[in-house]
């Protein structure tokens, strides 16, 4: 089986650009989640199964004198295709329309007057059906009787003779035969196996999910489960969940998974989890943070004092797990603030925060030093008020790629279907060249067969 590629195509603003070759190594934790896979079997695959294995000439008598000299021929066929309905007990109602030809013989001593007549009837099944746990369908066909379309009967001018009771006895035979026969091309054919196998092997192989950041995903199947058949009149329905554990890679490819043979026994349960969730990283260079710092704050002017105070540069970079913002200064206060903090996301503000801000100034007027707390106050809250790695074009274009790349078909007959109903920033982690915030994604995934 062919693996399937999913791209996540993270369409970034420019602030989180960055080449592939300066991804920083991040250890994801593995996340359990599910995976669902509705699948759907018109009934009209099934009576074409059906349809295919029986032939239009149903049945055929050819002589008068078996079955005890009975001096009766009849001829059988489909006149439509047969026709399938769902049930309301987990079971399916079958009909089968007939056209009958027959020829009777009337006579004593060998010597007889023959008659035909063509009539019809419809023959109903009554099939009931159980999922094993193997994957398996097992089916129980039995006769429903007869609903005589026209009944059979041979016209002798004067005298009519009904042939009801002789008909009906090759028929019950006959139905038997067929109740077999359904029940040996349905078994044969509905094996949900290969669909578990199919969902199984599909993530066999890692998905780069972002080429930018040189990001790789990994599902691995822990335990298959499936919801009991439902019956619709024109389809048969069911959801096979995987429970999974999803895990997150930066750097190189991670070993592919091997692929399985088969499927182990599932769990039958009543409804299915369908949340998927992912973690994905978006890194921040310390570069970008500063111009983002630079285009806020250069140049701007702050009274201390009645004296002017002017930020004249100003540069972020990380250290010892925190943010440093190293504003330098010109003026009343004449020298470098430092204002470090912990990046945290602030989901109101959806930008990246520093918290816990702690403030040093460096100057060489030691008479300055008397204007510190207040340059402290104006500048502290200044930063903390303005300053923030802004995250909401990066939520936006996240989600849009992410639902754009659930739902393709990567897989000729298996579709992928899914969307992002919530996505933020959780943990922000610091690295040598930046910022890295960890991207938590809650989705539906599905996936769709197209057909049975």
């Amino acid at each position: 089986m062919k693996s399937i590629k999913l791209l996540f195509l993270l369409s970034f603003a420019v602030v989180f650009g960055q080449t592939a070759g300066d991804t920083p190594t991040y250890n994801f934790p593995k996340i359990r989640s599910s995976i669902t896979m509705p699948v759907t079997i018109p009934l009209s695959e099934i009576s074409n199964m059906i349809n295919a294995s029986v032939k239009e000439l149903v049945f055929q008598d050819d002589s008068y004198t078996d079955n005890n000299n009975d001096q009766f021929k009849v001829k059988v066929w489909k006149t439509r295709p047969i026709r399938l309905v769902g049930g309301t007990s987990q079971n399916l109602l079958i009909e089968v329309p007939l056209k009958i030809w027959a020829e009777k013989g009337i006579g004593t001593l060998g010597v007889y007057s023959y008659q035909n007549t063509t009539f019809e009837t419809v023959m109903s099944f009554n099939t009931t059906i159980n999922f094993n746990n193997n994957w398996t369908i097992s089916t129980n066909t039995q006769p429903n009787g007869f609903r005589w379309v026209t009944k059979p009967v041979l016209n002798y001018g004067k005298i009519q003779i009904p042939i009801t009771s002789l008909v009906e006895k090759s028929l019950k035979e006959q139905q038997g035969k067929f109740a077999k026969t359904i029940d040996q091309q349905m078994n044969a054919q509905l094996n949900f196996q290969q669909y578990a196998v199919m969902a199984w092997n599909v993530f066999s192989q890692p998905f780069n999910i972002s080429e930018e950041y040189n990001t790789w995903l990994k599902i691995s199947p822990v335990g298959v489960n499936i919801t009991p058949l439902k019956f619709y009149g024109n389809e048969i329905t069911t959801n096979i969940g995987m429970d999974i554990y999803s895990e997150t890679f930066t750097g190189s490819k991670p070993a592919a998974s091997p692929n399985v043979k088969s499927a182990g026994n599932f769990t039958l349960v009543p409804v299915l989890a369908d949340k998927f969730l992912l973690q994905t990283t978006a890194n921040v260079p310390f570069s970008e943070a500063t111009n983002i710092a630079r285009n806020m704050f250069m140049n701007k002017e702050y009274d201390v004092r009645g004296s002017k105070v002017k930020i004249k540069d100003i540069r972020v970079y990380g250290l010892d797990g925190r943010v440093i913002i190293e504003a330098e200064t010109e003026g009343y206060v004449n020298g470098k603030a430092l204002i470090s903090g912990i990046p945290v996301y602030d989901e109101t503000k959806k930008k990246i925060v520093l918290s816990n801000t702690k403030f040093n100034l460096k100057t060489a007027n030691i008479l300055q030093k008397t204007a510190t707390l207040l340059f402290k106050g104006k500048i502290v809250k200044m930063i903390e008020d303005e300053y923030g790695i802004p995250t909401q074009d990066l939520e936006l274009a996240s989600k849009k790629s992410i639902e754009d790349a659930f739902n393709k078909e990567y897989y000729k007959g298996l579709k992928m279907n899914g969307r992002v109903y919530n996505l933020k920033p959780g943990s922000i982690l610091l690295n040598e060249s930046g910022i890295t915030a960890v991207i938590e994604t809650n989705a539906t995934l599905k996936l769709i067969l197209n057909g049975i």
